[in-house]
């Protein structure tokens, strides 16, 4: 088959969501798990609700999250392809117009229903006579085309779901090209899939009545149908619903206002569907390793947002500086330090956190004061500068010879007076920061 190529095919309809997020990462972990490209394809046929703003807030939404792509294309920019297309299919017989209304065709739909029937088109359309359609026409009425399914079975091997089969019969005529002679996604994405390489198409389950009918297309096309088909099953919320990124459910954009990182969405969405525990990942090299589509299974995971929040603090705490450097820049920490960010890191829920606590340390603070006897006897025996990760133990052990303190007595007073807070980093690597003479003031009492 040559190199892998997938595509990650988002409508510009809305900002994505993290089930789209989990889509763009599945393929992008398979394209480079095998050394292959990723195609963003900005499916935006539909004109009246895609947006250029749609459009460039998920190409940034792909940015932040670390999924960058290989070439994009936009479906506008290919009409005329899609357009030769359905002139292919008109030739051969394969689509044919309609003229049913949209209310017509949805009450079809409700007598099926009603009916216990399958719903399917009845191709009332084919049995038009001149005259009916001259009188449509008349009316102003613009047909849609729909392309005709043969009554044969169509399978294929996928390689998440295994063997899959349908029979033409249950299959409705897909409406390939709208009545104002736009294509729909079912055309669009047959052609693009030809003409582009894609070798692989990795999209979720509720695609996969689709695949059949794309498949008899690409056969009516007379396409090559090697490419191999994987469909996931899609996440849905706690209370087992569907995402939908027109609520604006769990959007990227908000997760990210949240202060969430990449990684956490990642290293959570990279597992979900699989048997492999999550666990915190710093960076997307080491998800490609242990990547392989064959460990989805068939369950439906369901989506915890608290757990992304949960394994947001260990992403934070295993990234270097350099990873973070620009973005504490821009919280206005631009003197922050590796050594800094070493002691602090792990004392994060999120990044915008390392601001309190260089506040802490660089900034007047009153210190809360716990036996104040105590603490000017610790301030008479703070070791001399310069001060390393070993002053801390020498103090403590001088202070404990001289007091007869130790455990929680001898270190909670030290760290309230020092940093005003029960919990926080080492001070073994905080003291060095805090320095000599702005420690002894807050062991005094002084703001400091």
């Amino acid at each position: 088959m040559g190199m892998v190529k997938v595509r990650f095919a988002p409508s510009p309809t809305g900002r994505i969501h993290l089930g789209n997020a989990r889509g763009a990462l599945i393929n992008w972990l398979h394209a480079r798990r095998h050394q292959g490209q990723l195609l963003l394809r900005l499916d935006d046929t539909d004109r009246e609700r895609s947006t250029e703003a749609f459009a460039l807030g998920i190409q940034d939404d792909l940015r932040w999250l670390g999924l960058g792509w290989d070439d994009c294309v936009r479906q506008s920019d290919r009409l005329a392809r899609y357009e030769a297309a359905a002139d292919a299919l008109r030739g051969a017989g394969r689509l044919y117009p309609c003229y049913e209304s949209e209310e017509e065709l949805q009450l079809k739909r409700f007598q099926m229903v009603a009916g216990g029937g399958v719903q399917v088109y009845d191709r009332a359309a084919l049995r038009l006579s001149d005259r009916q359609i001259r009188a449509f026409e008349a009316e102003g009425r613009r047909p849609h085309w729909r392309f005709l399914i043969a009554y044969e079975e169509t399978a294929w091997n996928d390689t998440i779901r295994g063997p899959q089969m349908f029979q033409g019969s249950k299959l409705s005529d897909p409406v390939l090209v709208r009545a104002d002679g736009s294509p729909t996604y079912t055309l669009a994405s047959v052609v693009d899939d030809t003409e582009l390489g894609i070798t692989h198409v990795i999209r979720g389950e509720d695609h996969v009545a689709n695949t059949a009918v794309q498949l008899q297309i690409f056969k009516a096309l007379g396409a090559a149908t090697d490419i191999a088909f994987a469909h996931f099953t899609l996440l849905t919320d706690a209370g087992g619903h569907n995402l939908s990124k027109r609520l604006g459910s769990l959007s990227i954009e908000s997760l990210r206002a949240e202060g969430l990182e990449a990684m956490a969405i990642n290293s959570l969405l990279a597992r979900l569907g699989t048997s492999d525990p999550v666990e915190p990942v710093a960076d997307l090299e080491r998800l490609i390793a242990g990547f392989d589509l064959e460990r989805f299974g068939r369950a439906a995971p369901k989506l915890d947002l608290e757990e992304i929040r949960r394994l947001n603090g260990p992403v934070l705490h295993a990234m270097p500086f350099a990873a973070v450097r620009e973005r504490l820049v821009a919280l206005g920490l631009d003197a922050m330090d590796d050594g800094f960010w070493t002691a602090i890191r792990a004392n994060l829920s999120r990044l915008d956190d390392a601001c309190a606590w260089w506040a802490i340390c660089r900034s007047a603070l009153v210190p809360l004061i716990e036996d104040a006897d105590y603490l000017v006897q610790a301030a008479s025996l703070l070791p001399s500068s310069p001060w390393d990760e070993t002053t801390w133990g020498t103090w403590t052990r001088a202070i404990g010879a001289a007091t007869g303190r130790k455990g929680r007595a001898l270190f909670m007073p030290l760290r309230l007076a020092l940093t005003a807070r029960e919990h926080g980093p080492e001070l073994k690597t905080l003291l060095p920061i805090l320095g000599r003479d702005r420690a002894e003031a807050r062991l005094r009492g002084e703001t400091a």
